[in-house]
């Protein structure tokens, strides 16, 4: 259970730091090289700032899910994130990929560990024990 909790932590503050440069690009911050396969180097067009705060939308989920999976937080997800704990793991497993095949050398310095560290985090958390009464 506690190997769980720590995995959750990690993927936790690992998507913190993911939120945070999505919402930097979102506010224009020029790291668009090291986003959407370098394809904007600078910062990125509107309709990407835009998507930029959807893909932090979607993470902050991804967050939610996996703390209520490790018991942290969320209690009343406990039940749902049993199954949805594996869309999050096949996310970061896709994720992984694309930040290894990328064609921006930064992202996959940057990104192909962080992806790594959220698809090892995740797998943890789903294959750990189901711990019993997390649902309040």
């Amino acid at each position: 259970m506690k190997s769980r909790r720590i995995a959750g932590i990690v993927y936790a503050a690992t998507t913190a730091i993911v939120v945070a440069f999505q919402i930097a690009l979102a506010f224009g911050v020029p790291w668009g090289s090291f986003a959407m396969g370098g394809a904007f180097p600078g910062q990125l067009p509107p309709a990407l700032r835009v998507s930029a705060i959807i893909q932090a939308a979607i993470l902050l989920a991804f967050a939610g899910i996996v703390l209520a999976r490790s018991g942290l937080a969320l209690r009343r997800w406990a039940r749902a994130s049993r199954w949805f704990v594996w869309v999050v793991v096949s996310f970061s497993a896709v994720s992984l990929v694309l930040n290894l095949i990328t064609p921006s050398a930064g992202e996959r310095i940057i990104w192909a560990p962080v992806a790594l560290t959220l698809l090892v985090s995740g797998v943890l958390v789903a294959t750990a024990p189901t711990v019993p009464n997390t649902a309040a």
